[in-house]
C-alpha cells in the first residue's frame, strides 16, 4: 500500500508539472481573435431573407418589380476588368468609352457570374406572376444581348420578361427615378445606394443587395445606411 501511494504521488507531481509545461509552452496571442458570441453579433440593419420577402407579399397581387443588374443580379466584374485592362488602365475612363459599352452590351455578360441570390429572388417573382424589369445605369448601345443572357441564366418566362432598359449614368442625375415611376414598380433590388435612394424617390420598396468584396465597383456601399431592408448572405 505505501508503495502504491507513493506511485501514485509521482503519477500526480508528473502530471502536474506537465500541465505547467504545456501552458508555459502555449504560443503568445498575435491578435485579439473571436468566439461565437462575436461572430454571431451583425451590424444593426435591418436584414431579411429571401423568404421573409415572399411572406411580406403573400397578400399582395401581382406588381411590377425592378432590378439593377451588376453587383446585384450578376457579378460582372470580369468584362468591367477587361473593359479597364483595355481602354484605360490607370484610370476608369473606359466607362465613358463608347467601344467599352459596345463589347459589354453584346456579349461580354457571358463572363458574368449569376448571382445565387438573384436566382432565389427571380424565382420567386416569377412564381408569383410579377413583371419583372431590369434597370440599369449601364450606357445605351444601338444593340444589346443583355436581355437575352438575363432570361437566359434566370430561366425567366416571356410572359414575365421585358427588355433591359439602360438607364445610363450622368453625374449629379439619377436616371433611375422616372424609369421606376413610369413601369410603376413596386419593389427594387440594388446594391448601390443609388439604387435605394431611386427606390424611395419613386415610391418603391428598396431593397439591398450585398455587393462582393471582390467587385471592381469599389469603394464598397455602406448597406443598410438608409435604413432599407439588406438581404443577408446576398454578395454570391
Amino acid at each position: 500500500m505505501q508503495k502504491f501511494r507513493h506511485v501514485l504521488g509521482a503519477l500526480c507531481l508528473w502530471a502536474a508539472f506537465s500541465s505547467a509545461a504545456v501552458y508555459a509552452s502555449a504560443p503568445t496571442p498575435v491578435a485579439t481573435g473571436t468566439n461565437v458570441a462575436k461572430l454571431s453579433e451583425q451590424a444593426a440593419v435591418h436584414w431579411v431573407s429571401v423568404a421573409q420577402i415572399e411572406s411580406s407579399l403573400v397578400e399582395r397581387p401581382p406588381m411590377a418589380v425592378g432590378f439593377d443588374i451588376d453587383d446585384t443580379v450578376l457579378f460582372s466584374s470580369p468584362g468591367f476588368w477587361r473593359g479597364k485592362k483595355t481602354w484605360s488602365p490607370d484610370s476608369d475612363a473606359y466607362l465613358h468609352n463608347p467601344e467599352f459599352w459596345e463589347k459589354m452590351n453584346n456579349g461580354w455578360d457571358e463572363f458574368s457570374i449569376p448571382k445565387e441570390v438573384a436566382r432565389q429572388l427571380i424565382a420567386m417573382h416569377v412564381k408569383r406572376g410579377d413583371t419583372i424589369f431590369f434597370i440599369t445605369g449601364r450606357s445605351q448601345t444601338k444593340t444589346e444581348t443583355v436581355s437575352k443572357t438575363l432570361q437566359d441564366d434566370f430561366h425567366i418566362p416571356a410572359a414575365n420578361m421585358n427588355p433591359v432598359i439602360f438607364a445610363g449614368d450622368q453625374p449629379g442625375q439619377n436616371n433611375k427615378v422616372q424609369w421606376l415611376k413610369d413601369k410603376k414598380i413596386r419593389i427594387y433590388y440594388g446594391d448601390s445606394d443609388g439604387d435605394i435612394t431611386a427606390a424611395r424617390e419613386s415610391e418603391a420598396r428598396p431593397i439591398r443587395v450585398l455587393r462582393a468584396a471582390n467587385s471592381t465597383y469599389q469603394p464598397l456601399p455602406q448597406a443598410g445606411a438608409f435604413g432599407e431592408e439588406v438581404i443577408v448572405d446576398s454578395d454570391y
